[in-house]
């Protein structure tokens, strides 16, 4: 039996695209349900499938896993040639460090630049606390770059860490962050994904608009 991913909105759900991202370049085949966040029945709909009524959530059978981090490190034990850990002790335990981090944490970031995969590319002003955390973004992935990369993404190829940050990626694009020359090129590089340009294209093509998550409302930008 596939696995079955069920997801938010491509345009919106940045925590949809996290182990969406990383199935699609692990070549690890999946069914996709897609479910707008505005949705009158979404609740209904994701709980009848169990976990916390949230997306994503990935079934694999009768197993059913929730929270996107959980899900990354489910398929890392299922699929151990997938690459989605780096191989080496420290380096792993490094990159799970880093993931953790993404996903405890930049409250503010997330509120101030929600992610619009349509919107086309214009800067916005960021607050003190975003600012704080572009900041502490470019110095992760600066620092796993030099230490641990080796080639163009985090800890060589790409994997769970670059996963967890494919959503600021996409912020950092349609809000035209300013970032050093080293995550400037981990940001060409995901996006130079044919998974990536994938999911762009399709959220690119939802009907749906969650005004909430529109920094420019009520004006409707689309590329």
């Amino acid at each position: 039996m596939a696995l079955r991913l069920i997801i938010g909105n491509k345009n919106y759900s940045s925590w949809s695209l996290r182990p969406w991202i990383a199935m699609k370049v692990a070549g690890i085949a999946f069914e996709e349900t897609v479910i707008s966040l505005e949705a009158a029945d979404f609740k209904a709909r994701v709980t009848a499938y169990g976990g916390a009524g949230r997306v994503p959530l990935l079934i694999d059978g009768e197993q059913v896993i929730w929270e996107s981090l959980a899900i990354l490190e489910y398929l890392a034990e299922k699929f151990p040639d997938s690459g989605l850990w780096p191989k080496e002790a420290n380096a792993r335990a490094y990159a799970r460090a880093v993931a953790s981090e993404m996903h405890a944490g930049f409250t503010p970031l997330r509120r101030r630049l929600p992610m619009n995969v349509a919107r086309p590319v214009k800067a916005r002003a960021l607050d003190g606390g975003a600012a704080a955390d572009v900041a502490r973004i470019d110095a992760i992935w600066s620092a796993c770059r030099a230490k641990y990369g080796g080639g163009v993404f985090l800890f060589g190829p790409f994997g769970a860490a670059d996963a967890m940050y494919a959503p600021v990626v996409s912020r950092f694009h349609t809000y035209a962050v300013d970032v050093g020359a080293a995550a400037r090129a981990y940001m060409d590089a995901v996006m130079a994904l044919p998974a990536w340009r994938e999911w762009r294209d399709a959220a690119r093509r939802e009907p749906w608009v969650l005004p909430h998550d529109e920094v420019d409302w009520p004006e409707i930008s689309r590329e």
